[in-house]
């Protein structure tokens, strides 16, 4: 199964998998498809957002920490990273694109976002694509 890995160097930060996801499909020849993004850990998740401008980002992370701060006086989990995760669940594990052309059939301002909520950690991503001409890939 395709995997990218990253290195996240922040607590909470968001990272663009886009051109990862796009050349992944392009070497597995699916010209006419889906690629499923799946995250497999507790702690991040993965969304599809705008990835033109920089401060939906910057937005984006400040208001999930406004919904969910990371300290709260009735959090009894032991690791003490209880916000990073319901900001997982809240964001989700996976994310589903068509593929048409060879191309991630994504909107104009739409980029695919790896979200770290209990970083710096190593991370892996997984992708699992289907072609309409030829079983899983």
């Amino acid at each position: 199964m395709p995997t990218l890995k990253l290195r996240t160097t922040q607590r909470s930060e968001m990272v663009d998998l886009t051109e990862q996801v796009q050349r992944k499909v392009s070497e597995a020849g699916i010209s006419r498809g889906q690629a499923v993004v799946y995250v497999p850990h507790t702690t991040a998740g993965v969304t599809i957002n705008e990835c033109a401008d920089p401060d939906v980002v910057h937005d984006f992370l400040k208001q999930l920490d406004v919904m969910v701060p990371w300290e709260q006086p009735f959090y009894r989990h032991a690791e003490g990273n209880s916000a990073a995760h319901v900001k997982a669940s809240m964001v989700g594990s996976s994310v589903t694109v068509l593929i048409h052309n060879g191309l991630l059939q994504l909107g104009r301002w739409q980029g695919i976002w790896f979200c770290e909520f209990d970083g710096p950690r190593r991370r892996e991503i997984y992708l699992r694509t289907w072609s309409e001409n030829s079983k899983k890939r």
